[in-house]
């Protein structure tokens, strides 16, 4: 066996050691996570809007009612001036 060999394996077992060191100094930093104000307001909306109800029921009872009595009535320009609004929004007019 040649002794440059053997000076070659230690020069290779030694840089593979280096880069374990700093594999582990590495490994024991730790993250960070920072939320923005923006992110937080986000949150804090999302979960209001969870716990909100679905269906506002005293509208709905409101109406309901009206259209059993026969006095609800639907002003036949606002409709479609919301329907062609909707259409807008979604065509992105």
């Amino acid at each position: 066996m040649r002794v440059e060999a053997m000076s070659q394996v230690a020069q290779i077992y030694k840089a593979n050691q280096t880069q374990g060191t700093e594999k582990t100094q590495r490994a024991k930093a730790k993250d960070e996570v920072q939320i923005s104000e923006a992110g937080k307001d986000f949150q804090i909306a999302k979960t209001a809007l969870q716990e909100a109800p679905d269906v506002r029921a005293d509208k709905i009872a409101a109406i309901k009612s009206s259209m059993e009595a026969g006095t609800y009535q639907v002003n036949s320009s606002d409709f479609a001036d919301k329907v062609i609004q909707k259409y807008k929004d979604v065509l992105g007019y």
